[in-house]
Parts: structure tokens; C-alpha cells; sequence
């Protein structure tokens, strides 16, 4: 464990660790702490976890000690696992993203370098932000049901991480997922659909700057339900294309909505995924908004993802062509 120079008056920082999350090294994290953070500002320490479910438990130890920054230090997992630990606390959550989706640190603008996010964390700017739940589970980015918690699986289980898997799964797989039929009911009324996918997003992305939802924001006190009606082979290309470009809501099998809560049936039980993690769940789920429940480290110079497309759209473009053929 590495310690900083105690002192009351300093704000307190702990650094929570997942070693062998994600898919960066986190050997030169001390080394960088002691280069970046403001020792006449900050006390530091970093704790590394040993199970899982780890970082949860010592995200709530920090409630009850008056830590002022809880830093999740890892992948999309770790990063939910310490935030749901500190909803409706006044400690905020830090990030230094190591995984290959980060979707909620590309969402907060936080640099995916360890560098840049801790000067990020080094400003100690802090903002409340909204999440969801599903079922009672806490996301904070995406949940869903269909394809893309079918995709959620096949990711988990490809050995592999990164953008290149990533696309290969959606389209290798969603080329023979069978879509199902799913009745959404909110504040307006209820409609059935035939879907390949129903997606709540309270962020904008999935992760890997896949664009489900455009335009989101953490701060409105809404999701953006999004369903994708199926579509065929020679549709595909441009439905990826679309996510990566963030033109995705401009395509004809893409309908979408804003809601605070909603109920869905499905005709089957399975996967659903909250930010990226599958998990099974029955054919009744209710998804809702909490409106500013997590106080969140923040980028000071921009608070919320801004809308240009993917800066690699173009190799994404080539990728799904040579995947195809």
C-alpha cells in the first residue's frame, strides 16, 4: 500500500486497484500519484483488491471514514462495482480507466491515459450525475436486453478484449440472432415491438465509443430507450457504422424515446447486461432514472461527452468490410 503524507486538513483520496482487471498495467500507478497529485492538497493511499466483489466492499468502508475521492482504478466492471458502493453519498467517484470499453470515463470526458486522468483527479472538480437501475441493480452508462446483452456474453467469453472483438461479435453473431417481442409500458402508455434489441441509456455509450444513444445526458433526469427493429445482412455494415459515427438515431430501424421509468415484458427470460456485465433475468423488468444520485469527479474543462463521431470511423468502415468478406 502507498501512503501519502498525513494531514488533517488535506482532502483524502483512496485509489481502489483491481489487478487483473482491464487491460493496462497498473505497475507505475504509485509512482504517477507521487508525480501528479498535489501532496499540499491531498492524502493518497491505494488499496488493491483481493476478490471479487472487493472494490465494492471497500468503496462503503470509505463512506464510513469520510473519504472525500474514491478512485476506481480498472475496467468497466470496477468502475460500477465502486459506484454503486457510493450512490447517494457525498464521496465522489474518480476514475482511471484500464479497460477496453470505458464507457463511462469516455462519457465524463476523463483521459483513458493514467496520466491525464489523474490531473483530472488532481483538479478535484465534482458534479452529481443521474443512474439507473434494472431490476434494482445500479448502471450508470447502458442496460439492455436482446442482442446486445448476447453480445455482452460472447464478449465476456472471447478470450480477448478491444474494439476489433468488439465488432466482430456484433456482426459475426447478429447475423443469426432472432429477434423477440418485447411490450414497453411508461408514463405515456404501452406499445409492443418486434426488436433485436431494447436499450436504456443514461449515458451515451455502450463503451469503445460505440454511440447507442447520441446526445444522452447523465443530467436530465431521463433514459433514452432505444429499440432496434431487425434488420438484414446487407443492412449490418450501416447499422455499425451509424453506432461508431454517432448518426445511429437517424437510421430507419432505430426508434427511440425518453422516459423516467419503464416496465418491458418479453416472451423470454435470459441475458440482460447493465454497462457491459450479462447477467440472466426473467421476462418482467422495470428500468428507472435517479436523478443526480452519484457526485462524480469531473473533466473542468468539459462536463459531459460533446457530439463528434468516432476519431476512427473511417478504419471501423474497413474493418466491418473485411469481416464481411
Amino acid at each position: 500500500m502507498y501512503i501519502c503524507t498525513m494531514e488533517n486538513e488535506k482532502k483524502n483520496i483512496t485509489f481502489i486497484v483491481n489487478p487483473i482487471s482491464g487491460t493496462k498495467s497498473k505497475e507505475e500507478l504509485p509512482q504517477l500519484i507521487e508525480q501528479r497529485i498535489d501532496s499540499t492538497k491531498y492524502n493518497c493511499r491505494i488499496i488493491t483488491t483481493e476478490y471479487a466483489g472487493h472494490a465494492e466492499a471497500i468503496a462503503k468502508q470509505c463512506i464510513t471514514e469520510g473519504i472525500d475521492i474514491c478512485v476506481a482504478v480498472g475496467g468497466d466492471g470496477t468502475v460500477n462495482e465502486v459506484a454503486r458502493a457510493l450512490v447517494h453519498s457525498q464521496v465522489a467517484l474518480g476514475i482511471v480507466p484500464c479497460g477496453s470499453g470505458n464507457g463511462l470515463a469516455r462519457h465524463l470526458c476523463i483521459p483513458i491515459n493514467m496520466k491525464g486522468a489523474l490531473d483530472i483527479i488532481n483538479h478535484g472538480k465534482t458534479d452529481f450525475f443521474d443512474y439507473g437501475a434494472i431490476n434494482d441493480q445500479p448502471f450508470f452508462c447502458t442496460c439492455g436486453m436482446g442482442f446486445d446483452a448476447f453480445v455482452s456474453l460472447k464478449f465476456a467469453e472471447a478470450g480477448k478484449r478491444g474494439l476489433v472483438t468488439y465488432v466482430e461479435n456484433v456482426l459475426k453473431e447478429g447475423l443469426k440472432y432472432e429477434p423477440d417481442t418485447y411490450t414497453i409500458e411508461d408514463e405515456t402508455g404501452k406499445n409492443q415491438y418486434k426488436a433485436f434489441l431494447v436499450t436504456c441509456a443514461n449515458a451515451a455509450q455502450y463503451g469503445n465509443n460505440a454511440y447507442i444513444a447520441p446526445g444522452a445526458s447523465m443530467q436530465d433526469g431521463l433514459m433514452d430507450v432505444i429499440i432496434m427493429e431487425p434488420f438484414n445482412v446487407i443492412e449490418a455494415p450501416t447499422i455499425v457504422t451509424d453506432l461508431f459515427a454517432k448518426t445511429l438515431s437517424n437510421n430507419s430501424h432505430i426508434k427511440t424515446f425518453q422516459a423516467r421509468s419503464i416496465r418491458i415484458r418479453r416472451e423470454h427470460p435470459g441475458a440482460v447486461h447493465f454497462d457491459g456485465d450479462p447477467i440472466k433475468m426473467g421476462t418482467d423488468i422495470h428500468v428507472s432514472i435517479k436523478p443526480l444520485g452519484l457526485k462524480a469527479v469531473i473533466n473542468p474543462d468539459t462536463t459531459e461527452d460533446p457530439a463528434r463521431p468516432h476519431p476512427m470511423v473511417n478504419a471501423i468502415t474497413s474493418i466491418v468490410d473485411k469481416i464481411l468478406t
